[in-house]
């Protein structure tokens, strides 16, 4: 299933009412797509791969986040919209379920903080029922075209 296996993390991040734990990191280029690798020349407002991805290796505990809240789970996906402008795209399994894509908002070029998360961007986060998120899995594909994938097991589960 994992192509690379780059490291194995052991921290594990709380949230709020519950929390997960990181797994494992793979990275590897996507084969045959539809997708088109982005020029890579840094801009200086993390709106490529090379820009986000160290930032996004250094932080992958944080890339999604479960609350409990009024009755449901709540799977965040913040983190990674903050940093969105260098992916292309987004795709998260939960509970061994095969990973299906989360549409990532477009970036705002045309403002001076291209990741910034407006009103119209919608809500970066599903409801699902209360307990049922166990485990995550979160690949992303960079605008490089270099995946990263890793799993998530809900704190105490």
């Amino acid at each position: 299933m994992f192509d690379v296996i780059l490291a194995v993390l052991a921290a594990g991040v709380q949230s709020a009412g519950g929390g997960v734990s990181t797994g494992s990191v793979t990275v590897a280029a996507i084969p045959e797509t539809t997708l088109i690798a982005e020029p890579q020349v840094p801009s200086g407002q993390f709106t490529t791969a090379v820009e986000v991805k160290p930032i996004l290796a250094m932080t992958q505990g944080n890339w999604i986040s479960v609350r409990e809240f009024d009755g449901q789970d709540l799977l965040y996906v913040t983190h990674l919209w903050a940093w969105r402008c260098g992916l292309v795209e987004l795709k998260l399994g939960i509970n061994g379920n095969a990973p299906e894509v989360w549409p990532l908002p477009e970036c705002h070029l045309d403002q001076g903080a291209p990741n910034g998360i407006t009103d119209a961007d919608g809500l970066p986060y599903r409801s699902f029922d209360l307990g049922s998120i166990t485990r995550v899995e979160v690949q992303i594909t960079y605008d490089d075209l270099t995946t990263e994938q890793v799993m998530f097991n809900r704190m105490g589960q």
